[in-house]
């Protein structure tokens, strides 16, 4: 596996770790990580678009689907299981971006009132694709902490599974050369 992760320095904040959420701004609490893998733009798109796949790759995220007659466009809603610390839920997102071959996004909690956008962006490298995945709080809810230490306790969460997902992803296209249009190396 030929995969590289890089780096995104967080916004330095000068709130104090349990100041309340209240004086806290959502734009803090956002970050990118990047892989590289062996397979077209287009292909990559095709499978992070493809949201019943993401489990394969996403340590935390299971049993996605589009909503009956739903797919990879824009305006589209599907549902996903999460898992975290022993614990369940279901949450229903909506994709506001999709631009085949290019970059792929949506929110939980829909475009009118999301709680956290997820984004996937697809850049041609070599042979390759330099896959860059994006994860932005778009506004503070208590279920996901009251404090900036909760926050960034999330913030560093998610970016521990960006960083899994990428590299599961990136593995996973090396070992299945046929379905990526590689013949193999």
């Amino acid at each position: 596996m030929n995969a590289n992760t890089t780096t995104a320095t967080p916004a330095i904040a000068t709130a104090g770790e349990h100041d309340p959420f209240e004086i806290l701004d959502a734009s803090d609490f956002t970050f990118s990580r990047r892989a590289w893998v062996d397979a077209a733009p287009a292909r990559v798109y095709d499978l992070i678009s493809d949201v019943s796949a993401v489990g394969r790759w996403s340590p935390n995220t299971s049993d996605v689907t589009f909503d009956r007659g739903a797919g990879p466009r824009v305006g589209a809603w599907f549902s996903g299981r999460n898992h975290k610390d022993g614990r369940q839920w279901t949450t229903r997102s909506q994709v506001v971006r999709a631009d085949p071959g290019t970059a792929f996004a949506f929110v939980v909690g829909g475009a009118e009132d999301g709680i956290v956008q997820w984004s996937w962006s697809c850049h041609p490298r070599g042979r390759g694709t330099v896959v860059e995945q994006s994860w932005q709080l778009l506004r503070l809810d208590s279920v996901l902490g009251t404090t900036r230490g909760d926050l960034d306790a999330l913030r560093d969460y998610m970016t521990d599974s960006v960083e899994t997902t990428l590299l599961s992803l990136a593995q996973w296209i090396a070992e299945n050369p046929a379905v990526t249009g590689r013949s193999g190396h």
